[in-house]
């Protein structure tokens, strides 16, 4: 039998335990916001005055906040995208071989995590892939192609509403019937 004060002593641990984890929500909730911030002005800078530099710094920073939050998944899916978004458009830049070594990484860094997207790494890694082919469609082309289509299935199967599945795919499909010459 425990005695009154024990029984005291225990309520007052439990309480004291239940502030302690209410404070480190909140404070989990405060550091989640502050990295959607750091990347939505990131991402708002680059876009409020686009050039090659803007995309470029944009992808810094948002592999520093990928630093700053190793177990989150947005900034690794921001940065990536951003990546690929610059490497489509300059496929022979030097920048590029680098911009995607380090999307591959990410993409895999995501596949690891529980808390990923399933349908936007599959979105990823397809556009991934079409950068590759840009890059050399004589050679690439042919290797890719079914992955690119497959991999865009796949993330419009697990989410239909993926806006940027839906576009990518249908750029891919426009893309290759220009290459086809039809």
């Amino acid at each position: 039998m425990t005695s009154p004060i024990s029984n005291r002593c225990i309520n007052i641990m439990m309480a004291v335990a239940t502030v302690l984890l209410s404070m480190c929500s909140l404070s989990a909730s405060a550091q989640n916001a502050d990295m959607h911030e750091l990347i939505s002005q990131s991402v708002s800078k680059m876009q409020s005055a686009p050039s090659d530099e803007a995309q470029l710094r944009c992808v810094a920073e948002l592999r520093r906040i990928e630093a700053m939050f190793p177990d989150s998944t947005a900034p690794k899916y921001q940065a990536a995208l951003q990546s690929l978004n610059y490497a489509i458009a300059h496929p022979q830049a030097e920048a590029t071989g680098r911009l995607l070594a380090e999307t591959q990484e990410s993409i895999e860094a995501l596949e690891r995590m529980a808390a990923a997207n399933a349908s936007d790494v599959h979105t990823l890694k397809g556009y991934r892939l079409m950068v590759l082919i840009v890059q050399n469609p004589a050679e690439n082309g042919p290797r890719y192609y079914l992955d690119v289509q497959r991999l865009f299935d796949l993330a419009l199967k697990e989410n239909p509403g993926n806006e940027l599945a839906h576009r990518l795919s249908q750029l891919f499909a426009e893309g290759m019937k220009r290459a086809m010459g039809q």
